[in-house]
């Protein structure tokens, strides 16, 4: 079993439990051949009464039993490690934080958490139960020839290594074949959605019709590595199913001739016949499972290789602050580095901010202000330095716990495909304070307006609203989370007009009220509100003024 989905399997006992069902199922339903054959060679031969049938059939049932339940319960192995791989990936993803997840195309993950996790279904369902069975059948069979015959036990013996030999070697080229396939896969999903999204754009610049043409390039590209894949994957079948039936045919020749001279009896030949085939069936089948299930190794492979690489942020202690209180934030000569690159976004950074202070951060773009706002945020972890909430070392807290004390509005937020309310709520909250939040932050007045009031569906990133209103929207999230003794800005009146920039600042004196506040801003209303402004150049403070 590939070793890391193993880990994930021992760590959960439903889905450990489901699995060794699945295989044990398996394994018995594969033994239960030698019955099968004996019972059958048995009839045949008149060894056995006309009653041996009835035992027969039942041997069939059990076997028709085993291979339900062998399904059954390698489906619900497969689910359970599916959901769990994909609730890894996410909270991966979640701790990598917006910086370092830049570096992961989105479309690609979407193709890997959604086809790339379904394709498991193969190598857990099918590829899996085969090798358990392959890995003990031919053997149970081998043991029984040899007491029946031991001529053509030792021809079985010294053909059966030749279908694993030629397997594997075939098997080692399509391995190389099906990576490429899946990230000719990957690409095309990650290159549809970034088309897709920025579509407007190209139809502005003329470029639609052109990228329709590189779509069209990228899906051929995916179509010649899947034909690539299946032609190596015909060529196995070719190769073990020749390899398999030369190796009966070595065994049934010299079967016949020896029934012809007498010197082998009718039962024993056609116990033989019917038992030499099922030693080499698991090998085969194990074959056939293994190339059908290579693309959801490959994604599995990328899934993990995600889920081990450079270490995210997230919770290193179970620290926690007061509850109900803004506290006191120190920033102690932090310095932060961004992976490949020389340059460090923040620069031996010290800096205080008193409980319910308003701080307004200013500078050029690049001085390290968003950085700032990372740090607390908990998606970037300092080189250097430490920072500290009411004398408690960030890297102590449980994060999870510190973002529940944090309002955070950036300059582009993110909307959801759902309703006017769920996108405040952002979770279970009472209707009122969802109300209450929007009249707050001046919007309740543009949602009034909209047909179906609060429970109106947003498009996509919020698609029908402006970009104001999409900014009073994520005001009212922060108003919408009362108990948060911290708020950050980065940014929030950048893209607004006159109008809008006087309704998100007037809510943003509201909501800044009795909070410690830290506000990225380049705008003179903005600044205003704060009862200190910062400047920040080079990665660091440059200065400050009361």
């Amino acid at each position: 079993m590939h070793k890391d989905l193993l880990l994930l399997a021992r760590t959960d006992r439903a889905v450990r439990m489901h699995l060794l069902i699945c295989l044990a199922a398996a394994v018995a339903g594969g033994l239960l051949v030698l019955v099968t054959a004996e019972l059958l060679a048995g009839v045949l031969s008149g060894r056995f009464e006309t009653g041996a049938l009835a035992l027969l059939a039942l041997v069939v049932a059990v076997r028709a039993l085993l291979h339900w339940t062998q399904g059954t319960w390698a489906g619900r192995g497969a689910t359970g490690i599916k959901s769990a791989l994909r609730e890894r990936l996410f909270a991966r993803l979640r701790d990598l934080g917006p910086t370092r997840l830049g570096a992961h195309r989105s479309g690609e993950l979407i193709t890997l958490s959604g086809r790339g996790l379904d394709a498991l279904d193969p190598y857990l369902t099918g590829y899996l139960p085969a090798a358990a069975v392959a890995g003990i059948v031919p053997i149970a069979v081998l043991v029984r020839l040899f007491a029946a015959d031991l001529a053509s036990a030792i021809i079985v013996m010294l053909t059966l290594p030749l279908i694993p030999i030629f397997g594997a070697l075939v098997g080692w080229h399509t391995k190389a074949v099906t990576e490429r396939q899946w990230k000719a896969l990957s690409r095309l999903g990650g290159h549809f959605l970034d088309v897709v999204r920025g579509l407007p754009t190209l139809r502005a610049f003329g470029r639609a019709r052109h990228q329709a043409t590189v779509i069209a390039e990228v899906a051929d590209a995916h179509r010649s590595a899947t034909m690539r894949t299946l032609r190596v994957a015909f060529l196995s079948s070719l190769v073990l199913e020749l390899a398999a039936s030369l190796s009966l045919a070595l065994v049934a020749v010299p079967i016949g001739l020896r029934l012809l001279s007498g010197t082998l009896d009718l039962d024993t030949a056609l116990l033989v016949l019917l038992l030499a085939p099922e030693a080499y069936l698991p090998l085969r089948m194990m074959g056939t499972r293994f190339h059908a299930s290579m693309e959801g190794v490959a994604a599995a492979d990328a899934a993990f290789a995600v889920l081990d690489g450079e270490a995210g942020t997230g919770p290193r202690g179970g620290a926690r602050v007061a509850e109900g209180r803004a506290p006191e934030i120190r920033f102690e000569h932090v310095t932060v580095r961004y992976p490949g690159r020389d340059r460090p976004a923040l620069d031996d950074v010290s800096l205080v901010i008193a409980p319910g202070e308003r701080v307004a951060l200013v500078g050029e773009s690049g001085a390290g202000k968003s950085t700032l706002l990372h740090v607390l945020l908990g998606f970037v972890t300092p080189e250097s330095g430490r920072v500290l909430i009411d004398g408690v070392d960030l890297a102590e807290l449980d994060l999870d716990a510190w973002r529940a004390h944090l309002a955070f509005v950036p300059q582009r937020p993110h909307l959801f495909a759902g309703t006017i309310a769920g996108n405040i709520a952002l979770g279970d909250a009472d209707p009122a304070l969802v109300r209450r939040a929007a009249e707050q932050a001046h919007a309740a007045e543009f949602v009034a307006g909209l047909p179906e009031g609060y429970d109106s569906v947003l498009g996509e990133r919020g698609a029908n609203l402006s970009a104001g209103q999409r900014q009073r929207v994520a005001l009212a999230r922060a108003f919408c989370r009362p108990q948060a003794g911290v708020l950050l800005l980065d940014e929030p009146t950048a893209r607004l007009d006159g109008r809008s920039e006087a309704a998100v600042v007037e809510a943003t004196r509201t909501l800044t009220e009795g909070r410690t506040s830290l506000i990225v801003a380049h705008r003179p209303a903005m600044i205003d509100l704060a009862g200190r402004v910062v400047r920040m150049s080079g990665a660091t403070v440059l200065s400050e003024v009361s």
